[in-house]
């Protein structure tokens, strides 16, 4: 009886693994398929070009041992003639077209613009009131900046507007450059702006990876006496926290490189349209944007356990509540709240606070059916806190039947919510900003809308394409994305005011009432 129980359970026990054999065996070749047929689609994208695969050995590294700015700018110089003779003049004749930025006789060539704005620029006064350095983001350009630094600049700002390694030149030169190269470049740029506004605050303006970047130079700064601290910090669409999927992309380059297939090294292959803007994007960018976000969490951590987040500098930050390349609830929850007030200085009693402004969805546009997720999720709880280290407002409808937009603000250490009338409204048929929209003037000649100036090239702003899906090489959705900002007159008034530079007449508050509570109206 006992022996024959034991050859039962023996005969079971070997069903069992033979069971669970195939099935791991079944897995691993259902696995393997997808494997493939991903590897497949991947490769069967666009074929590479000149600008893919041509790296430019001319571009900066943190190793290259360059001591100063002036340093920088001069291998900069080196690098663009690079980018001509090896990309620009080695085009092939199919890509020859009018709209390449690569090709000389392109409508969207950066020299049919009076300045390159690709390159980094700087923008000198003799008795500067401050200093400003401005960093762009991912697969960007200074441009994005630019109206920024003009504005600033007219108010007596020397500014620097740093073109980021990497960028500027050709897509390719984000397959191997490092967050490390970037940190490295962005500290000769301050050390630069230290130099030549001596004596007067220093601001450092980030806009999406350069927001990251703004703030690991600061948290190095805590804790490196040879590094200047930022007198504040102006972020906008910052990258705090973006996808985990983005650490994935390290395993489909390491594929791409042990089959041979370099496609595989690339997120997307698309044309390069856009004089300021790469169109293609390598992985290692999404890899790079990672692990800066990473790094700034650990020193968070590091300078939080040994007291020195008490001296990190007061933030104004802007962010829209949608934001398809950044989480913009990481904003909050990896930044804002991980902050402890500012203590005020001596002899002073009013006391400086971080700021964060939040750009929500068009409440009148009735978008809501139409959304993967309603943003009052996580809006509503903080609008009802009442967390003491930051304002917080929400540029909001004033209701569901109104375009109109207020600021709705609720003030630090309380749940009391201010009512300020912008004087602004959402223009016909936008529902929300965009990642990319912030920084962007509704007036600018490439990017703006209806009020867009003349532009001697491209126009990309407006564009109302109409016909097949699936037809056009650009996906709809990145040709129909807003590139600019229609609150752009009031983030302008903002950063003026934390600058104190004075304001500007209009784009601010034309009235000041007290509300019960703001809650964003659900669809």
């Amino acid at each position: 009886m006992v022996k024959s129980l034991f050859q039962t359970a023996k005969n079971i026990l070997h069903i069992s693994r033979r069971f669970v054999h195939r099935v791991l065996v079944s897995l691993f070749g259902a696995l393997l398929v997808i494997i493939v047929l991903g590897v497949l689609e991947l490769n069967n994208r666009p074929d590479l070009s000149v600008w893919h695969e041509t790296v430019l050995d001319e571009e900066f590294r943190a190793d290259a041992g360059l001591k100063t700015f002036g340093e920088y700018l001069e291998l900069e110089e080196r690098l663009f003639d690079q980018l001509d003779r090896e990309i620009h003049q080695k085009i092939e004749k199919q890509d020859e077209r009018a709209i390449n930025r690569y090709f000389h006789g392109s409508h969207s060539h950066p020299d049919r613009w009076p300045t390159n704005w690709n390159r980094s620029f700087v923008m000198p006064v003799d008795k500067p009131a401050i200093g400003v350095l401005l960093i762009h983001g991912m697969s960007d350009s200074p441009y994005s900046l630019r109206s920024i630094g003009e504005l600033l600049h007219d108010r007596g700002a020397y500014v620097i507007g740093m073109r980021v390694p990497g960028h500027g030149q050709a897509p390719s030169g984000l397959l191997d450059t490092e967050w490390e190269d970037m940190a490295a470049a962005v500290r000769l740029a301050v050390s630069e702006l230290e130099d030549k506004s001596t004596g007067v605050p220093l601001y450092i303006v980030g806009y999406s990876n350069g927001g990251a970047l703004a703030v690991q130079y600061t948290l190095h700064s805590l804790s490196d006496e040879s590094l200047r601290t930022a007198d504040g910090l102006i972020l906008m669409s910052p990258e705090i926290g973006i996808s985990k999927l983005a650490v994935l992309a390290k395993w489909q380059e390491r594929l791409g490189h042990l089959l041979g297939l370099e496609k595989l090294a690339w997120n997307s292959l698309l044309p390069e349209y856009d004089p300021w803007k790469y169109g293609s994007f390598a992985l290692n960018a999404g890899k790079q944007a990672y692990e800066i976000t990473q790094e700034i969490q650990r020193q968070i951590t590091r300078h939080t356990k040994e007291g020195n987040m008490d001296r990190f500098p007061p933030i104004l930050a802007f962010q829209s509540v949608v934001d398809s390349t950044v989480t913009a609830p990481a904003l909050v929850h990896n930044l804002f709240e991980r902050l402890p007030a500012i203590p005020p200085k001596q002899g002073e009693t009013n006391q400086v606070i971080h700021e964060l402004v939040l750009f929500d969805i068009n409440r009148y546009a009735e978008i809501g059916p139409l959304l993967k997720s309603n943003p009052s999720a996580w809006i509503d709880p903080m609008l009802e806190s009442d967390n003491p280290n930051y304002l917080l407002t929400l540029l909001s409808n004033s209701n569901s039947e109104d375009t109109s937009v207020i600021a709705f603000s609720r003030e630090s250490g309380s749940s009391m919510v201010l009512r300020c009338d912008t004087g602004l409204s959402w223009p016909e048929g936008v529902y929300s900003l965009s990642h990319v929209a912030l920084p962007i003037p509704p007036e600018d000649p490439v990017y703006g809308g209806g009020e867009a100036g003349p532009s001697p090239g491209v126009s990309l702003g407006d564009l109302s394409l109409r016909g097949e899906k699936g037809v056009l090489l650009v996906p709809a959705a990145d040709l129909n994305r807003l590139r600019y900002n229609p609150f752009h007159a009031y983030l302008r008034n903002r950063i003026l005011g934390f600058m104190d530079l004075g304001l500007d007449p209009d784009g601010f508050c034309l009235s000041l009432e007290p509300v019960q509570q703001k809650k964003a109206e659900p669809q």
